[in-house]
């Protein structure tokens, strides 16, 4: 049933019931709403957690049985103890991953609050590619057709590579920047600036991917799917995390269910957060 092939997601997870420890046995999910673009689950201390929908796993036919599989559990996980629910980040299917991802995150938010990490400093309202330090002439790949880091470096005319499974999900003038997926172990190699969006957690490629970096590499990873607790994602190489921390568990969720995306949530009912490893920071403020 579960997947061998996220460490980083079993590593969190055991982090998470080394933390909260007995605590864990009082936590249960008070909410979940698989929406068109975001996952959240809140939790009965009401804070919630995200992680990216992968609704390309869903089957074309979603009235047939199959289709009915790729969620089992509708109506059933309210009051259902959180880290039975997080454990479903293992698994091998795509949304039930991302359900139990988005319940994982929350308590990652949860130990982050009883437990500041000593190694990263926390940033309120930051965005993740402010925070990621670009100097001229580096070689930047993004991971993910993330649109927002995309801009970005179009404005500021910054030559980069993106690594996509999907060449569609690119504007036209992007494409001449696009690698295929299975380009990785030539093109992720040569950056200066790796820029990776949290979904790679969703489809076990992160793994490789950190794996790829050169020691020299800038790796920051972004997007709700990531988690607030960075053990496992330091001990690979990642140098900043940006994610969300859920304001209004209530109305985020409600977002959701109508189909919201970030435009919609991002500081209205969620903020920016962004981790940053603090060795980096004495770095680049020497």
């Amino acid at each position: 049933m579960h997947s061998e092939a996220t460490p980083i997601l079993h590593e969190t997870l055991g982090a998470i019931r080394e933390i909260l420890g007995s605590e864990l046995d009082g936590l249960a999910v008070e909410r979940a709403v698989v929406g068109l673009f975001f996952t959240g689950v809140e939790l009965s201390n009401g804070i919630a957690g995200a992680c990216a929908t992968p609704i390309k796993t869903i089957p074309e036919a979603v009235c047939c049985p199959s289709s009915a599989m790729a969620m089992p559990f509708p109506g059933k996980l309210r009051g259902r103890p959180a880290f039975d629910l997080a454990r479903e980040a293992l698994g091998d299917n795509g949304i039930r991953r991302a359900v139990g991802i988005a319940a994982m995150n929350a308590l990652a938010d949860t130990c982050w609050r009883c437990r500041h990490h000593p190694e990263t400093e926390l940033r309120l309202g930051i965005d993740a590619f402010d925070a990621t330090e670009i100097r001229p002439g580096d070689t930047v790949v993004v991971v993910g057709a993330f649109v927002p880091f995309l801009r970005e470096l179009k404005r500021r005319r910054q030559p980069f590579l993106v690594l996509e499974q999907d060449p569609a999900t690119l504007k036209p003038e992007e494409l001449p920047f696009f690698r295929p997926a299975e380009q990785a172990t030539t093109v992720v190699p040569e950056a200066d600036v790796l820029l990776i969006t949290g979904t790679t957690l969703i489809n076990d490629s992160l793994e490789e991917l950190l794996s790829l970096a050169k020691p020299t590499a800038r790796v920051t990873m972004v997007g709700p799917t990531v988690s607030l607790l960075p053990d496992a994602f330091l001990r690979r190489g990642a140098d900043i995390l940006g994610t969300v921390r859920i304001t209004d568990p209530e109305a985020f969720l409600d977002m959701l269910a109508e189909g919201g995306s970030g435009y919609h949530f991002l500081g209205r009912t969620a903020q920016k957060v962004v981790l940053v490893r603090r060795s980096l920071v004495g770095a680049v403020a020497a």
